[in-house]
């Protein structure tokens, strides 16, 4: 088989790069290790800023987030028994995010590419990256016993934390920067009304407490909570104890409480690989870099990658620009960092991570400032928005 563009990992941001191309007649191949239904199966978090709705819409994909999906004009910090909204639009000259959970990104997407006949092997195995230093990449891989090689002239590694590409390249090519944060998000999906129609980011001396949402009748709430805990040791009942303990009184009140649908822990980490080319394999998304969840961000920088990249390779084809292939780390890297930045810093003011007295007054201190001003407010919601995306020209 031949292909331009072989395309590791049929997540969001794999299917993404793929369908963008694919309108631009550039054509790929994706190459997945899990099942439609594994995929679709992961539970993430769906805070689109506009940068990512701009590229649904690009992909012609996104009727059903226009209609489904929900547009958050602010969001709420609460610290110190009292709650101070970030007014994003207001702040941002008219920006916003929009709530649309992640699976449902990449139904849509997957929806998209089945219907066009594009090419996708699902349940590949022993997959693997041969040459990509060269001029003459490929892809190997066995799909029901029968061994594939992909012929290509770039590859494109979607294929997360753990996949194969990064695990490809010589470990003296790369660097990797990392912090393991010591807690975990202690989460549940429930049947029940959202508290309140934007997010709750919450600063406790208990912990942190997020409440969030996936439409009118499904919240998604979390609870800071140790690595070693186990969601067995958290029936449904301690953990709306525990969020209304870490909420305002006002917000406690009026939670609404139901039976979990999904309970998991996640830790949360942040990491960046660089660079992000080797040769003619670039790294895209949590391939390449992760994000505490706190900023809303990871899926939203991997959708940065894929403009970076999608442009690159559409001046490639379209134009005969050769020379901006090398300039894809760079670019990245300058987004990646200040969105890393952002993601640590909520987490830092957001987290317990002592019992110390001290740094949760300068926690309340922190907040306190940055939500006095509209200065302060601005840079908070310039980032949560997103910042732009950087011109490939």
């Amino acid at each position: 088989m031949k292909t331009q563009v072989a395309i590791i990992g049929a997540g969001p941001s794999g299917l993404l790069l793929g369908r963008l191309l694919e309108l631009q007649g550039i054509d790929n191949i994706i190459i997945e290790a899990k099942s439609p239904e594994y995929v679709l199966s992961r539970i993430r978090a769906g805070v689109l800023e506009e940068g990512m709705q701009m590229m649904m819409r690009e992909a012609q994909v996104s009727e059903r987030m226009e209609r489904e999906g929900h547009v958050h004009d602010g969001f709420a910090l609460s610290f110190s028994g009292r709650v101070e909204r970030i007014d994003l639009k207001g702040l941002t000259g008219g920006k916003s995010v929009m709530v649309y959970g992640q699976t449902e990104v990449t139904k849509d997407l997957m929806d998209a590419r089945e219907k066009s006949g594009a090419t996708t092997f699902y349940e590949a195995e022993d997959v693997a990256l041969h040459d990509f230093y060269g001029d003459h990449p490929t892809v190997t891989f066995t799909k029901n016993g029968q061994k594939h090689t992909i012929a290509c002239e770039y590859i494109a590694g979607c294929d997360g934390f753990h996949g194969i590409a990064r695990k490809s390249v010589p470990v003296d090519a790369i660097k990797l920067f990392e912090r393991v944060y010591p807690f975990g998000w202690l989460g549940i999906l429930s049947r029940t009304p959202p508290v309140s129609h934007e997010l709750i980011y919450a600063n406790h001396e208990r912990g942190f407490a997020l409440c969030s949402m996936r439409s009118d009748m499904l919240s998604r709430y979390y609870v800071q909570c140790r690595l070693d805990e186990k969601t067995e040791e958290w029936s449904d009942e301690r953990f709306w104890d525990e969020l209304r303990a870490r909420l305002p009184a006002n917000t406690a009140n009026d939670l609404v409480t139901g039976p979990s649908i999904e309970k998991s822990i996640a830790p949360l980490r942040s990491f960046v690989a660089e660079p992000m080319q080797f040769g003619r394999m670039f790294l895209v998304g949590d391939a390449a870099h992760i994000v505490p969840p706190t900023g809303a961000k990871g899926l939203n920088l991997a959708a940065s990658d894929v403009h970076t990249l999608f442009h690159i390779l559409r001046k490639r084809y379209k134009e005969g620009r050769l020379d901006l292939i090398a300039k894809y780390s760079e670019i990245c890297l300058r987004r990646i960092w200040k969105a890393e930045r952002f993601s640590w810093w909520m987490t830092s003011i957001l987290h317990k991570f002592s019992d110390d007295p001290f740094n949760q007054r300068i926690q309340e201190a922190e907040l306190a400032y940055y939500t006095s001003s509209d200065a302060g407010r601005t840079t908070i919601a310039e980032n949560y928005v997103g910042l732009p995306y950087e011109a490939i020209d």
